[in-house]
């Protein structure tokens, strides 16, 4: 029975607990995915830039704070630094939109315009938050700080495996779920959510019930900058920061939204946790687990890895490839491409 607890404490320190914290992250960025093209009607290859800049600026804020002496007690100092990054993030999308997107909405330019006009967005970002911070890794939270420590859980239980929880991880999570609470109930009781929900079912129709556009599409892109910000900071703080982290991110962010279902929030939020548990499931060497579960004679001398890390991202990609064709509408039924 011991064997079985320490192959189950395994399995939860690497595969459960970091899927839980990946995928929320990834659900908050598939998210402002999600209601930027069912809003606006495009597919924002700008959106990864923008989670960058907004933890960017999270880091740069805690920094000062942290040259400062001003700490939030036990929790990550970064956290009083994020309502600034989320301002920063505010302004930079809405600027972007007045001086970049809203030409192409009142022109009626195709989707695959703002799609190319969204890439040439991004390469600005990208160079412009190397310029500021560099390309190197950041790491900006106070202090490693854990919920669990892995030898306060051995000597708790006596097993031989520890378990690990660190505190942004519960953070990650926490804040995840209360934005996303926050999200529905925004788009379901309140008369500007409605509004948004009916401008992205039927555009014409909105317009005719006396819905302002410009209203619709700025509180679109508030939610989407909090959202992104989140997502960026958090992914940040539970890792570390590096602006190319983010250019690659946007792959797995984009497939959790496809998965899911383009277009339907839910759906966001499940493929964001599928990709995050198929990546870690695929990509966890099993070796140890088997040496637990398995007589001492059949114990595998390789690492039992169905696939290298190396191949974190391709996965999103085959995943993203096989629901394309199986049932592109997603698993919660969102809008085809």
């Amino acid at each position: 029975m011991t064997d079985v607890l320490n192959a189950i404490v395994l399995i939860t320190n690497f595969v459960l607990v970091p899927g839980f914290t990946y995928g929320s992250q990834l659900a908050l960025g598939a998210l402002g995915i999600t209601m930027i093209y069912s809003v606006l009607r495009f597919s924002n290859f700008a959106h990864g830039e923008m989670m960058s800049f907004g933890a960017m600026i999270t880091i740069l804020i805690t920094w000062w704070m942290q040259s400062h002496g001003i700490s939030f007690g036990v929790l990550p100092t970064a956290l009083l630094a994020l309502p600034f990054g989320i301002l920063a993030t505010i302004i930079l999308v809405l600027t972007a939109d007045k001086v970049v997107f809203k030409y192409y909405r009142s022109i009626k330019a195709p989707p695959v315009t703002l799609l190319i006009v969204s890439m040439g967005l991004m390469f600005f970002l990208g160079g412009l938050i190397r310029f500021i911070i560099g390309p190197n890794d950041q790491r900006f939270f106070d202090g490693e700080r854990f919920i669990i420590k892995a030898r306060s859980f051995k000597q708790m239980t006596g097993l031989n495996e520890g378990l690990a929880i660190k505190t942004t991880q519960g953070i990650t999570v926490v804040l995840a779920v209360a934005m996303v609470a926050f999200v529905f109930w925004f788009l379901t009781y309140t008369r500007t959510g409605k509004s948004m929900r009916a401008y992205s079912n039927n555009e014409d129709l909105a317009l005719l019930s006396g819905i302002n556009p410009e209203r619709v599409v700025l509180v679109t892109w508030v939610i989407t900058a909090v959202l992104i910000t989140l997502a960026g900071t958090l992914y940040g703080l539970d890792k570390s920061y590096k602006p190319f982290t983010y250019l690659s991110l946007l792959l797995p962010i984009f497939a959790s939204a496809i998965v899911g279902g383009i277009g339907s929030p839910i759906g966001a939020i499940l493929g964001g946790f599928v990709i995050a548990f198929s990546e870690l499931f695929v990509t966890f060497a099993y070796k140890r687990v088997l040496g637990y579960l398995l007589p001492e004679q059949m114990e595998p001398d390789g690492l039992m890895q169905l696939l290298s890390t190396d191949y974190k991202i391709a996965l999103s990609f085959v995943i993203l490839v096989l629901v394309l064709i199986i049932r592109p509408t997603g698993i919660a039924g969102g809008k085809t491409l």
